[in-house]
């Protein structure tokens, strides 16, 4: 069953570029803005997974937080067009959760990582380190 087809997406079918070329953008926007600790578990063999990827990392303050969230979100915009399905946590800034339908982008303060530990909770994942 593909996964991204059970919820609105966020382009047309017809669209040329891949998740992964989506994925190596989104760490691209995560790394200009002095993102930690970036790593992305590939969901895909995961039944009960509700994504194909997280793509996770670490801010050191709640101004780094919307920093990396609003360019991950004009990056992605501007080269590929296409915007979120849904977008979380903008208020608080302690964890930004950016839905592109295929992948699920976290960004984190630190503390906020270390208490939610999706690493540790998707331990079945293929991790990859950036």
């Amino acid at each position: 069953m593909n996964k991204s087809l059970s919820r609105p997406l966020t382009r047309p079918l017809t669209q040329t570029y891949d998740v992964e070329t989506l994925n190596d953008l989104i760490v691209d926007s995560i790394s200009d803005k002095k993102g930690l600790n970036i790593v992305s578990l590939d969901l895909r063999k995961i039944e009960e997974a509700a994504t194909d990827f997280f793509i996770i990392c670490t801010a050191e303050s709640t101004t780094q937080v919307k920093a990396i969230a609003d360019h991950i979100s004009k990056k992605v915009k501007d080269i590929s067009g296409d915007h979120p399905w849904h977008t979380e946590g903008m208020q608080n800034l302690e964890w930004v959760l950016i839905d592109y339908v295929d992948t699920v982008v976290h960004v984190f303060l630190r503390d906020k990582r270390q208490l939610y530990n999706l690493e540790d909770l998707w331990s079945d994942a293929r991790l990859m380190t950036y």
